[in-house]
């Protein structure tokens, strides 16, 4: 599958039937936009299926999503938060990550619909707090490395872009 240079390819099994696994393909173009990129907003919904947007910071280390749980100052404890307890409910979400821009020329975004867990620990969140220290200094005094991690694999990207 292909939208504006984005590329998708389920892994296929022996028996043909997609496995819940993408392959997620990316011009440098692409990449450098996702990367470049500071805030995102990343929707979840309850089991009700009430929405439910947040801008969040994140890095992409090109199979998967991760969003930490930070030392900002929040409304209750981070185990309470509605994106974590929407996730519990309900592990399908949608990560939009765009550039808005007066000249409509400019206007780019990517859509990114997946499923999220969250990490406690581990390789993973490991390697994701490394990132997201290197893209955001505010990151490197907090203690996102003792904190819940967003994890967030696409099963689905489209993308747009004016020109």
């Amino acid at each position: 599958m292909e939208c504006w240079g984005v590329r998708i390819t389920p892994l296929l099994h022996h028996s043909n039937t997609p496995i819940l696994q993408f392959h997620v393909s990316l011009t440098k173009q692409e990449l450098a936009f996702i990367r470049s990129v500071r805030v995102a907003h990343l929707a979840t919904a309850d089991r009700t299926g009430q929405p439910h947007v947040i801008p969040i910071c994140f890095v992409f280390d090109g199979n998967y999503f991760y969003s930490p749980i930070d030392e900002k100052p929040k409304r209750t404890v981070p185990q309470k938060l509605k994106r974590l307890r929407n996730l519990r409910e309900n592990p399908r979400v949608s990560l939009v990550i765009d550039r808005y821009d007066e000249d409509w020329a400019k206007l780019v975004y990517i859509l990114i619909i997946g499923k999220a867990r969250v990490l406690v620990s581990g390789d993973k969140h490991r390697k994701a707090v490394n990132r997201l220290r290197r893209k955001y200094p505010q990151y490197r005094t907090m203690r996102i490395d003792r904190m819940p991690m967003i994890l967030i694999r696409p099963t689905r990207m489209t993308s747009w872009s004016a020109t």
